[in-house]
């Protein structure tokens, strides 16, 4: 069940750093309370996963999904630039997520 709850806060992560593009500074309403609720969620669910988890693949893994996440929104969404290198990252920040998850106690 904590692996779940970590993979929901790790997208829960992209949510909410997509959310700061769009609350433009935290200047609209809507968008900057939806992306103060994506922060607050993914940071329980964290809390929650880190218990039985140890906090180095916890929160290794949650940043490795958020970064990884809004990398490529970042290119799908908003237009960022898609090179062979930045899809070599991505997929190496994969690769790393997948080998805390792999060499994680639970």
């Amino acid at each position: 069940m904590a692996w779940v709850l970590l993979v929901v806060a790790g997208l829960l992560e992209v949510g909410w750093s997509v959310g700061m593009k769009y609350s433009e500074g935290f200047t609209r309403p809507v968008p900057s309370v939806l992306t103060g609720a994506g922060i607050v969620a993914s940071m329980v669910l964290l809390s929650y996963a880190a218990r039985t988890l140890p906090i180095g693949t916890a929160y290794g893994v949650w940043v490795g999904i958020g970064a990884a996440g809004a990398a490529v929104l970042g290119m799908v969404v908003f237009g960022e630039p898609v090179t062979a290198a930045r899809i070599f990252f991505v997929c190496l920040l994969l690769v790393a997520v997948v080998g805390l998850k792999a060499t994680g106690s639970h």
